[in-house]
C-alpha cells in the first residue's frame, strides 16, 4: 500500500461500519484519489468477515 496513512484516513473517516469485506472492497473501488494497484492489494489482504471499525480492519490488514 502506498499511502496506508491515507486509507487509514479514509477507513476512520468514510467508511461505515459494521462492513463486510465486499462492502470495504467496493467503497475502495469507488475512490479516484488511490491508485489502481493499492485498491487491488486492499482486496487480496482483506481477510473476509465482517468489520466493526477501521481498527479492526488495520489489524486484519496487518497494519
Amino acid at each position: 500500500m502506498q499511502n496506508q496513512e491515507n486509507a487509514m484516513k479514509h477507513l476512520k473517516e468514510h467508511a461505515t461500519y459494521p462492513a463486510t469485506k465486499a462492502e470495504l472492497v467496493a467503497h475502495c473501488n469507488n475512490l479516484s484519489d488511490f491508485p489502481e494497484e493499492d485498491k487491488k492489494e486492499f482486496a487480496d489482504s482483506l481477510p473476509e468477515g465482517t468489520y466493526n471499525s477501521a481498527e479492526e480492519v488495520s489489524k486484519a490488514l496487518g497494519w
